[in-house]
């Protein structure tokens, strides 16, 4: 099947790929075109943006957590009737599991999808080095097909001209553009990377603008041209949905404080047979009706922790249904807002739902970041067996040790296939289940499902 896509890579983070990636999309759509992304890695941020941009759902494609055809099945899924996908990278274009280049990498995704590859380079503080920069790139991994290079960071057109006639020289490779330096449009960050889109005040504007820098001075033409010559992929995707039977209704955790969230995991829970509910933990007094299970995802509930405190009939109604055995599910921030505080930066202490007797505190470093391998050792939420699942933590708070609860996961990190470091995590109490690991549920399908059953376990004994 010929699919229109490309890859923007980039030669390292901060380079620009999301900016340039999402005025790209911008430019796309203003010409009519129908528009799918995807994210290279365990992002959440980015891939919001993108959603934002295109008015499609954007996805994660992870070569370290997912099996080759997990990433086709969801490609497949979400491309096969759209104008161009775009697959914005991550780190460095390189950069994967430890230093495996085709483990979890840019890469290693291109190859697997076998995408043309649009490599971003910073160009501020040099002319022809450039070449020389992008010849390396090209001939790390002779089976990438790097067609066009976009040049960031330059002065004007003078200096990307250098630039432009150097790598196109020296390395046979086609420059399609650049983008000046200019402060205004660049995305802001905090601490677990970009302010979420959903924070970001006059976001359309930006992006407006953006595009329109993005227009003017980047070859749209010659990307679609890219895009179009993308090999063609062989890959059946069996569509089994069972969207037919949703008898279970799940409550999905999502606003400023929680919207970390894979995309595909939360279809995933729908074609298994759940109809979910969004409500929001800053804003909503009460759950919604008649629920079977709680998903609370990621986020920055440190950033909102006092509007949290404050809505404390909604943190006492969460509490209720857990001691009922309600199945809930948490990762990250989630399980941050299910202990008894969160510790901001500021030393500020505020009051959480309390299901585990723990706190959480914030940090001004990271304390667990990568990928991780989680064994589940006992039943619990998400799994009836014990099992394993591909992870990745990311986070700066850290909480108490207690003798109270449950810990039914053992994360490992593993380097070279040895096992660098191990520790407790997955709390279980009643029948809720909280952890900093987040999950994609396409690493292992069958968590999912026991997720979906145990919430229909629940309904019938509630009943």
């Amino acid at each position: 099947m010929k699919i229109p896509r490309f890859v923007i890579a980039g030669t390292q983070s901060g380079v620009g790929k999301t900016t340039l990636s999402v005025g790209i999309m911008k430019a796309l759509k203003k010409r009519g075109l129908n528009v799918q992304s995807y994210k290279v890695g365990p992002d959440y941020i980015d891939p919001a943006f993108h959603s934002f941009v295109t008015g499609n759902k954007s996805r994660n494609l992870d070569s370290w957590m997912l099996k080759e055809n997990a990433i086709k099945d969801i490609f497949f899924k979400n491309s096969f009737d759209k104008d161009i996908s775009i697959i914005e990278g991550v780190m460095g274009f390189y950069d994967g599991f430890g230093i495996e280049k085709d483990n979890g990498s840019t890469a290693h995704l291109s190859k697997i999808l076998k995408c043309p590859v649009i490599l971003i380079i910073n160009g501020s503080g040099m002319s022809s080095s450039a070449a020389a920069q992008v010849l390396g790139y090209k001939l790390y991994d002779e089976k990438i097909n790097i067609k066009g290079v976009i040049v960031n960071n330059v002065s004007g057109w003078k200096h990307y001209e250098l630039i432009k006639e150097a790598v196109e020289k020296f390395t046979g490779i086609k420059c399609v553009g650049y983008l000046k330096k200019n402060i205004d449009i660049k995305l802001e960050s905090r601490h677990l990377g970009l302010i979420p889109s959903v924070e970001v005040e006059n976001l359309k504007e930006k992006i407006d603008k953006l595009s329109s820098m993005v227009e003017e001075t980047i070859d749209i033409d010659e990307i679609i041209k890219i895009s179009k010559g993308a090999l063609a992929l062989n890959h059946v995707y069996n569509y089994d949905s069972k969207n037919g039977f949703r008898n279970v209704n799940i409550g999905v955790a999502l606003d400023k404080a929680f919207n970390f969230y894979y995309q595909d995991n939360l279809d995933l829970l729908e074609e298994l047979g759940a109809n979910l509910i969004y409500f929001s933990p800053l804003k909503d007094k009460k759950l919604p009706d008649n629920l079977h299970g709680l998903y609370l995802g990621g986020g920055f509930p440190e950033v909102f922790a006092k509007e949290l405190e404050e809505n404390k009939e909604l943190r006492d109604e969460i509490k209720k249904v857990s001691n009922m055995g309600m199945p809930i599910y948490a990762e990250c921030g989630g399980l941050m807002y299910l202990c008894k505080s969160i510790t901001t930066l500021d030393g500020k202490k505020y009051e959480m739902v309390g299901i585990f007797d723990r706190n959480t505190k914030m940090t001004n470093r990271l304390q667990r970041f990568g990928y991780v391998n989680v064994n589940i050792l006992k039943p619990c939420t998400i799994s009836n067996t014990l099992t394993k699942v591909k992870a990745h933590e990311f986070h700066r708070s850290i909480i108490d040790e207690s003798n109270n609860d449950d810990c039914v996961y053992r994360v490992d990190k593993v380097r070279e296939n040895k096992i660098i470091n191990s520790w407790k995590c997955g709390i279980l109490k009643n029948n809720t289940l909280a952890a900093y690991a987040h999950i994609h549920f396409y690493s292992n399908k069958k968590l999912a499902e026991d997720f979906v059953e145990n919430c229909r376990v629940f309904k019938k004994g509630s009943v």
